[in-house]
């Protein structure tokens, strides 16, 4: 049965009046909240590394074709690109639902109640009526006979579909890349990855933590150094210690208490002291000899130890390790694994950890986008880069008249907090990257993870503000990351079903 020319002609100018409604109220709604628009692109897994030219981009394609709809000369191209652009956006949404490392709540726009694969489903339909009315377009045009007008028919719809489809590969392709390796401080955040799972009261300020053995969180206390609170993954308390000294007799000003497997250490690197002992019985003895100031000190066993000093031959900060053998102390320093930028000891300040499932030191830089990352004799792996962009360490130096120096201003802090598990690192950074809500921003913490094996970015993930305040420390496990608020400790538990 044959279509009458009359009926295909009211077909096409149908479909060309639905694309205009459809472009015309998409590029609009996009539009009137362009600042939302272009955060649901910086976070879609596809197009956040171009979130701010496709943000205007999409609208001005869209309201372009609808307008070339209007004209019955200009109809047939403008349809052709009415299904150019129906197949980008169908090819964006199967790439999301079935490569993306994640699938975000929800797809925006007009069409945003839809599930991904309602929108899918959507998409297509207008891809069909588009297909529909060029073949029916093309009817109408001089064509020499059947059989070429058919390949013609064919080869265009073909063609057009690959180009469009291959254009949005192409920037998957380059997105992820950009993301991940060339990062230009774009953050992304899989859904639900990270959810609050437990909250404790610990009824005092001055927590920190000491550290985790056999599944239980050791705090230790600023105000009572000698005190230990042990509790467990799901935030019951099991135990609180005292710690027994075999001398008192020192000056302690900065005591802190670090736990590794069966064993802890005191320390206090302005005495310089070292005490070390078993969580059998909290009793520790000192480790004579022990010369090296200090002001961050990890256990990498019973036997040694990791920390940042100054070096002997500059003054200036430097990374060092400790050997104990016959209550002796053997110091080696990793000279060039802190690297001055300005005066090489606040340009230098930081965090120190030592990981025990990979076996690495890895220490994080307050003031640039910088991480170290070395093994156990201080050989350096690489250095990895934070997804920011802060380079240099945006701080100013003022000396006094008594010799001593102080920052001279309020310093660009970039990242605040950070810990490590497995192959992972995990940096509270302190700066709000592009595309990100201000007002969200303010009522949380960014948690950014990176992967030490790949060197690369992963993803981030929010912690909510408790009581106005953020996170004043941190620590990660296999499946956890437990923070401190003033005297308040929260689990956040990992989603292992979540897409990535």
């Amino acid at each position: 049965m044959k279509i009458s020319i009359t009926i295909k002609k009211y077909f096409i100018e149908i479909v060309g009046y639905l694309f205009i409604i459809l472009f015309t109220y998409a590029a609009f709604s996009k539009l009137s909240d362009y600042e939302s628009f272009t955060i649901q692109l910086g976070q879609s897994p596809l197009l956040s590394a171009f979130a701010g030219w496709v943000s205007w981009f999409i609208p001005a394609l869209e309201i372009g074709i609808a307008i070339l709809l209007m004209f019955n000369r200009a109809r047939f191209f403008a349809l052709v690109a009415s299904f150019g652009l129906m197949m980008m956006f169908s090819a964006y949404i199967y790439i999301i639902l079935y490569y993306s490392e994640f699938v975000p709540c929800s797809c925006g726009g007009i069409l945003e109640k839809m599930t991904w694969n309602q929108h899918l489903l959507f998409n297509l339909v207008f891809c069909f009526l588009a297909a529909v009315a060029i073949l029916f377009s093309l009817e109408q045009l001089p064509l020499q006979n059947k059989i070429w007008k058919t390949r013609y028919k064919v080869l265009l719809l073909l063609s057009t579909g690959i180009f469009a489809i291959g254009i949005v590969l192409l920037l998957f392709l380059k997105s992820e890349q950009i993301i991940h390796q060339e990062n230009n401080f774009v953050r992304r955040y899989p859904p639900h990855l990270y959810s609050k799972a437990a909250q404790l009261n610990l009824q005092y300020n001055g927590y920190y933590f000491a550290g985790m053995a056999n599944g239980i969180l050791y705090f230790g206390n600023y105000a009572a150094p000698l005190s230990i609170t042990a509790i467990s993954s799901d935030l019951k308390i099991v135990g609180n210690y005292k710690i027994e000294l075999n001398n008192y007799k020192l000056p302690f000003t900065s005591a802190q208490v670090r736990v590794i497997d069966s064993w802890f250490y005191l320390t206090d690197g302005t005495v310089p002291c070292l005490f070390i002992g078993k969580t059998t019985n909290w009793k520790a003895t000192q480790i004579q000899e022990t010369k090296t100031y200090f002001s961050a000190f990890e256990p990498i066993d019973s036997t040694a130890a990791i920390f940042r000093g100054k070096s002997p031959k500059t003054g200036q900060s430097i990374l060092g390790k400790m050997a104990f053998t016959n209550n002796k102390t053997k110091v080696i320093y990793g000279e060039g694994l802190l690297q001055k930028q300005i005066d090489g000891i606040f340009d230098c300040d930081g965090l120190l950890h030592y990981n025990p499932q990979i076996q690495k030191l890895i220490y994080s830089y307050y003031y640039r986008n910088q991480f170290i990352v070395a093994d156990k004799t201080l050989k350096l792996s690489y250095r990895g880069n934070t997804i920011d962009t802060t380079t240099t360490a945006k701080i100013k130096i003022a000396t006094l008249r008594n010799g001593d120096r102080k920052m001279a201003e309020p310093p660009l802090m970039v990242n605040k907090l950070s810990s490590t598990s497995g192959n992972q690192l995990f940096i509270n950074s302190n700066l709000r990257g592009r595309y990100e809500s201000l007002t969200l921003w303010k009522q949380t913490s960014v948690i950014d993870v990176y992967n030490l094996n790949t060197k690369a970015y992963e993803y981030s993930f929010y912690v909510y503000n408790l009581n106005d305040k953020k996170p004043q420390t941190m620590c990660a496990t296999k499946d956890k990351v437990y923070f401190l608020f003033n005297n308040n400790l929260v689990a956040y538990q990992l989603d292992k079903t979540a897409r990535r």
